[in-house]
């Protein structure tokens, strides 16, 4: 733990927040713009001394919890979280998967034109697709954002699990749940994952089997077999990218070259989501 350096820096992220931002009155007798100590306390919820300590370097480590509560308060950006972290000689919590895909990404999924690839975060949420993704998997448009979860999909959709063969399917399902269970350690506090899996606890025996036998493991790149209505079957291997800073992975689905999968694929391409009427 560096006191020193953690008091300097409380201070400065202290001045500056500004009182509005966190619901406070502003007031006429500040002397300077940032928060009091006493507000950041009340923000918080510890004491005024303890935080007073901090500030001036001779308080004992400060637990995780208060750290956590010392970043809300302090309006802290996912950098400096986990600044105040190491310096506290923490390791940071995972801040956790975040909906929001960079503009870079989105970018290279429009130049991917001619192989399905999307992305999806640690919890299987569908967040950006291109349209050879929609030709392989169906029009994902079409459903509401509720249901653009592949395990979701997979075990209590419709459509989504009908491109494989059944064991096929089955060996999919168990690579999902025991990602999923992986991702749950790892972001042990996200309302997200915890509702999916809840959900899928609640309306999926097959799910509930698979979850009691508590495998655990991260899904990577390796060859798939789909059974496409429209173009028949394809051996596509995928590539899994992980973007770590924001808890997603962008997968990217292609076929060998001179292989009957990737002459399917560029049919895919020409046919596109027609087909698939309202079957996604």
């Amino acid at each position: 733990m560096d006191r020193a350096q953690l008091a300097e820096f409380l201070r400065s992220r202290r001045a500056r927040v500004r009182p509005s931002e966190v619901g406070l009155p502003a007031g006429s007798r500040r002397r300077a713009p940032g928060l009091r100590r006493e507000e950041v306390a009340q923000l918080a919820g510890i004491s005024v001394d303890y935080y007073a300590r901090l500030e001036q370097a001779r308080s004992p480590r400060p637990s995780r919890q208060v750290l956590a509560a010392l970043a809300r308060a302090l309006r802290l950006s996912d950098d400096e979280r986990r600044h105040l972290f190491h310096l506290a000689g923490e390791v940071p919590d995972p801040p956790g998967p975040s909906p929001n895909v960079s503009a870079g990404i989105m970018h290279l999924l429009d130049r991917l034109h001619d192989v399905p690839a999307f992305v999806i975060d640690v919890k299987y949420d569908l967040l950006a697709w291109n349209p050879m993704a929609a030709a392989l998997l169906g029009d994902l448009s079409r459903l509401p954002p509720s249901e653009r979860n592949l395990v979701w999909q997979l075990f209590c959709g419709v459509g989504y699990p009908e491109l494989y063969a059944p064991e096929d399917a089955a060996a999919f399902a168990d690579q999902c749940v025991a990602d999923l269970r992986a991702a749950a350690a790892r972001y042990p506090t996200d309302p997200g994952i915890r509702a999916l899996i809840a959900r899928l606890l609640a309306n999926s025996p097959e799910f509930v089997r698979r979850w009691e036998q508590h495998q655990v493991s991260v899904r990577r790149g390796a060859t798939k077999r789909l059974r496409h209505p429209v173009v028949g079957e394809l051996e596509l291997a995928y590539e899994i990218l992980e973007i770590p800073d924001r808890g997603q992975r962008l997968v990217i689905y292609t076929a060998l070259p001179g292989s009957p999968s990737l002459e399917a694929l560029r049919l895919l391409e020409v046919v596109g989501t027609e087909t698939f009427g309202e079957r996604a």
